[in-house]
């Protein structure tokens, strides 16, 4: 199973711009020494072209960099914050919503994320895919080569917003957003 994570990225940014329409400038945080995040970027080009948003890259390669990040983001007056899915980053999601809280920074990641105290969170039903895999594994047992099944995209996402955050942020979520959430976290 795959999903495509630029498209995921770019959805969120989106989202973001819905709730407030004059964005422009965007950090998304990456990891220097990881490829992915390039090509992930890359991915991410025409869309935000699109939206009339400019990314910027901030380094966060650990927990140890989390503020220093937020400090240059405020210093490049960020109009907000978006985070990929990075084992670093989702068992810190607490910690880096909390950051984005305090510097009023509005930000969007994976469905957790919003859990976390993040404004918006928008991913994969990471669930539905392992309950997916289990077909993949009861078709290799039953002896199809694995080289013979075909290759699936996730087609199950989970939309939240945190009105919690919202409100502390001072931000009006638009209605069409939140009846288009799967959970809204009051």
């Amino acid at each position: 199973m795959t999903y495509f994570l630029h498209e995921l990225m770019a959805k969120r940014i989106e989202m973001l711009k819905n709730v407030i329409p004059s964005i422009s400038q965007v950090a998304i945080p990456v990891k220097p020494d990881n490829a992915f995040f390039r090509t992930a970027l890359r991915g991410l080009q025409a869309p935000t072209q699109s939206l009339n948003v400019t990314l910027q890259q901030i380094a966060m390669p650990g927990p140890n960099d989390f503020a220093d990040a937020f400090a240059t983001m405020a210093k490049n007056d960020v109009d907000a914050f978006v985070i990929l899915e990075d084992a670093v980053f989702v068992s810190n999601a607490r910690a880096i919503a909390d950051l984005a809280v305090k510097q009023r920074l509005p930000s969007a990641g994976f469905s957790e994320y919003a859990e976390a105290g993040a404004l918006i969170g928008y991913g994969i039903d990471f669930i539905d895919m392992y309950r997916r895999a289990g077909v993949f594994v009861d078709k290799i047992l039953k002896g199809v080569k694995p080289a013979d099944i075909p290759i699936e995209q996730a087609t199950k996402f989970v939309t939240m917003i945190n009105m919690r955050t919202a409100k502390a942020l001072s931000l009006s979520v638009p209605s069409s957003l939140i009846v288009r959430a799967d959970e809204v976290i009051e």
